[in-house]
């Protein structure tokens, strides 16, 4: 294909990559209008939206035009995530005990601190466009993947039940869409740090889809939680909790 094809194909697919990550940026506002309206932070842990300031934050690094060029649909949709995660964490904190609330406040200092520590550097003696786009690039792709294995955290629950009920199915398929639909984005051009971070993704989104196919349907319906858990208040989905 042409070059003005090419772009416009690219283009498409970083669109519907947007619409995908937005959906899943949007996932746990359910969990946090629950905090709102019960005045309680409950058992919730807010680690992996911490993460997820830090994710956004790289990738937001990694889009822009002094780092990797035409990358405007990726620092665009992670900028949209870090407001959404700035919400959801200042949401935590207003609720939170005031220990956790040091807590919360202190890892976004360090956060803050490690982004200075990879910008200042990479932007100020690494005067090679390809060069910082490899130094930035390979830090993302390693906190991506951490994201996109989070949901993997109750699969030991799924084996030990043969119960997906805390591994939401829309969620899961929602991370294989936009992993496949991000590594496909990466191939035009070829992006390496795209290719890799979201093709793990979607091989981890595809395993997770598995289980729900395995678990939902080979094994019958799916299994009650045991009656103890029935017996607890209404808890949000641990994945809900921790997914992009």
């Amino acid at each position: 294909m042409n070059h003005a094809t090419q772009q416009l194909v690219r283009t498409i697919i970083g669109v519907i990559g947007n619409i995908i990550s937005l959906g899943l940026f949007l996932s746990p506002a359910p969990t946090f209008y629950r905090i709102i309206k019960k005045k309680s932070v409950e058992e919730f842990h807010p680690w992996i939206y911490v993460a997820g300031v830090l994710n956004c934050c790289l990738w937001i690094l990694y889009g822009s035009p002094t780092v990797h060029p035409n990358s405007t649909l990726v620092w665009s949709i992670n900028s949209v995530g870090l407001v959404l995660y700035t919400i959801y964490l200042s949401v935590f904190i207003w609720f939170a005990p005031m220990a956790k609330r040091l807590q919360v406040l202190g890892t976004l200092v360090v956060v803050g601190i490690v982004m200075a520590v990879i910008a200042s550097p990479t932007l100020s003696l690494v005067h090679s466009v390809d060069k910082r786009g490899d130094i930035v690039g390979d830090i993302a792709v390693i906190f991506n993947i951490c994201l996109y294995a989070s949901p993997l955290t109750v699969v030991v629950k799924v084996f030990k039940t043969k119960s997906v009920e805390f591994l939401p199915f829309w969620v899961c398929l929602a991370g294989l869409l936009n992993g496949a639909c991000w590594t496909t984005y990466g191939f035009i051009p070829f992006d390496v740090h795209l290719v890799v971070g979201n093709g793990i993704g979607a091989c981890l989104g595809l395993f997770q889809v598995g289980l729900h196919v395995y678990y939902g349907n080979c094994c019958g319906n799916r299994k009650a939680i045991d009656d103890d858990e029935l017996k607890k208040p209404n808890k949000p989905s641990e994945v809900q909790l921790e997914t992009v």
